[in-house]
């Protein structure tokens, strides 16, 4: 007897539903932590580093995120912060923002996949034969991926041919979502709407990059690029403008390292720029493989990037211990009086498009 394969439409039914970190407190989970041992009690440690960094209004608070955390469910979380004003930057990957984040402000949704990575329902060749891609253990259309890759090139279309940071380009992103999708939540158009900058260093490496070569592909005369060294420049500028600076890290990876050298290339342009007052990095990294996701914030200080008075190193995987931190640090409170910086108004308007 034989078993019908699944259908597309059966592996994309059962849609990954984001947390809300305002719907449960927290707070007793992490008041218990602090009593406990291991990791239980560096959670509740980067806790307390988390309200003293957002109680501190004079400190401008970077959120990295590196792996795949809006596909798991975090994006809610994340936009409730930014909305809070109790995030002013963010430093990521291309696949959270671009593929995962704006992904779905035009409308499409991560799936939950059948069984588990390490003992799959449906094997991959399949998924393949199907048009299904597999982020570990959720499903995406990529019939919807390449609209996504199509919807990056016609905004490149639109714009002025020039140099752009990721940070400009992402706003444009977030502008396109405000007039076609204003009604779907999202990092992308949150941080447009509130002027919280968003800076992915290694742009083309997701489905903006497919986006930006199509572009490219047609206007061979009139090209939109994306300039690098700027997106390096304008994170610099905002710790030249806010001396005070604390750090979030959800992962490592470039995102993490990208946030932590602006201290350096302050002091290379000739200022005395303070380290990172505070730090916390949840990731499942560690130090034994010499690789920079899982080196110590405390091995960072070597370096003049972060101060070593309020860091602290969580390991475990941050789908289970961010929402724990964010619920904490959203009941507490401490973020209320903090100002809306509004640091993406720190640079120069795009041009309008041409």
């Amino acid at each position: 007897m034989t078993t019908s394969k699944p259908t597309k439409a059966e592996l994309l039914s059962n849609p990954v539903e984001h947390i809300d970190i305002a719907a449960f407190d927290a707070r007793p989970v992490i008041d218990a932590y602090s009593k406990t041992a291991f990791q239980a009690r560096n959670l509740a440690s980067a806790s307390d580093i988390m309200n003293r960094m957002l109680a501190d209004t004079d400190c401008a608070v970077i959120l990295t995120l590196a792996g795949s955390m809006i596909s798991a469910g975090l994006k809610k979380a994340i936009v409730t912060m930014i909305e809070r004003n109790m995030i002013d930057a963010i430093v990521a990957t291309g696949a959270n923002i671009v593929d995962q984040d704006f992904f779905e402000g035009l409308g499409f949704r991560h799936y939950m996949a059948p069984g588990s990575p390490e003992a799959p329902v449906v094997d991959d060749p399949t998924l393949r034969d199907l048009g299904i891609d597999r982020i570990y253990d959720t499903y995406i259309d990529e019939d919807q991926l390449r609209i996504c890759d199509d919807t990056i090139g016609r905004i490149a279309d639109a714009l002025e041919p020039r140099p752009y940071s990721s940070r400009e380009f992402i706003d444009e992103m977030g502008a396109y979502l405000a007039e076609r999708h204003a009604d779907i939540e999202g990092i992308v158009l949150s941080c447009h709407r509130k002027r919280v900058p968003i800076f992915v260093p290694a742009f083309s490496d997701c489905s903006a990059g497919f986006g930006l070569v199509m572009h490219q592909h047609k206007k061979t005369d009139r090209m939109l690029s994306i300039d690098s060294a700027a997106d390096f420049r304008e994170l610099t500028q905002i710790k030249l403008e806010n001396p005070q600076t604390g750090l979030l890290m959800l992962g490592g990876g470039v995102p993490k390292n990208f946030a932590q050298d602006i201290v350096v290339c302050a002091e290379l342009l000739g200022h005395d720029a303070p380290m990172h007052r505070y730090a916390i990095q949840l990731t499942v990294a560690d130090s034994r493989d010499g690789a920079l996701s899982g080196s110590t914030l405390r091995e960072a200080c070597s370096w003049g990037k972060v101060d070593v008075v309020d860091e602290q190193m969580v390991f475990g995987e941050a789908t289970t211990t961010f929402p724990l931190l964010a619920s904490d640090a959203y009941h507490r409170g401490s973020w209320k009086k903090r100002p809306e910086r509004k640091l993406a108004d720190l640079f120069a308007k795009a041009p309008t498009p041409a």
